[in-house]
């Protein structure tokens, strides 16, 4: 399996440095092969702007129009199109980052917003004319795992936490992005109270960690709903048959 490590820590001596290093040499004694975006150590730019899409950005910015027609005339900055690459070559991507806020670093958002732009990540046109997304984007046929780290206690996380469920909070990422773009979503590896951690709590942290790549190429991923499957009507609504009286993201499984 060809894997695509995307790290965002600005520390590698932290505990998700530490992590990725125990990861990383997991895939390597279970013969996979792996890439690393360690976007700190890149630099990497997190900011869409004109400069990304080279002479298809004049005059008012229309990001996504400016996206797909740098995209398809192959225009795009080469950060740019080295990560998409990346991505072509991978079957499983890991997306590695501390939670802050409820949400990722901004770097990532950054790398999100930057890499998968019209035209690749999203937007292509099927053959049956509708566009291809919620389970059949552009990215289909990958795997994405999140490895995170928390600084709240699990039971918080938990389906009646106050910060609520960890994977209705990572939702935007789990079915917005991953989903939407057709990567199937596996369930959120985390590590609760990160900064109270003891070694025995990082010793069992590394053992979940590689107990989760070990069934990265088989594991069952969230069974989100396919937007062309007959649940969602015209308007894009969850049929009144499908999770009845319920609201809320929870339905969309």
């Amino acid at each position: 399996m060809k894997v695509l490590w995307i790290f965002a820590h600005p520390e590698q001596r932290s505990l998700n440095g530490s992590l990725m290093a125990e990861g990383l040499r997991t895939l390597d004694a279970l013969g996979h092969e792996h890439r690393v975006s360690d976007l700190y150590a890149m630099g990497w730019k997190a900011t869409v702007d004109a400069d990304d899409f080279g002479g298809f950005a004049r005059g008012r910015l229309f990001v996504g129009a400016a996206q797909e027609r740098a995209h398809t005339s192959g225009a795009l900055r080469a950060d740019i199109v080295g990560e998409q690459e990346k991505i072509a070559w991978a079957d499983a991507l890991v997306f590695h980052f501390p939670l802050w806020w409820f949400g990722p670093p901004a770097i990532l958002k950054g790398w999100f917003d930057r890499v998968l732009v019209q035209g690749f990540g999203f937007g292509l046109a099927g053959p049956d004319g509708r566009t291809p997304r919620y389970g059949d984007g552009g990215l289909a046929g990958k795997r994405a795992l999140i490895v995170t780290s928390v600084g709240a206690r699990e039971s918080g996380f938990g389906p009646r936490g106050i910060h609520g469920h960890l994977e209705e909070v990572l939702f935007p990422l789990l079915h917005g992005t991953f989903w939407y773009t057709g990567m199937a979503a596996l369930p959120p590896f985390a590590v609760h109270g990160a900064d109270r951690l003891t070694a025995a709590g990082h010793a069992r942290a590394a053992e979940g960690l590689r107990e989760r790549l070990r069934t990265l190429p088989t594991a069952r991923p969230l069974p989100y709903r396919h937007e062309n499957g007959g649940a969602y009507d015209e308007d894009l609504v969850l049929r009144p048959g499908f999770a009845p009286g319920r609201s809320g993201v929870g339905v969309h499984r």
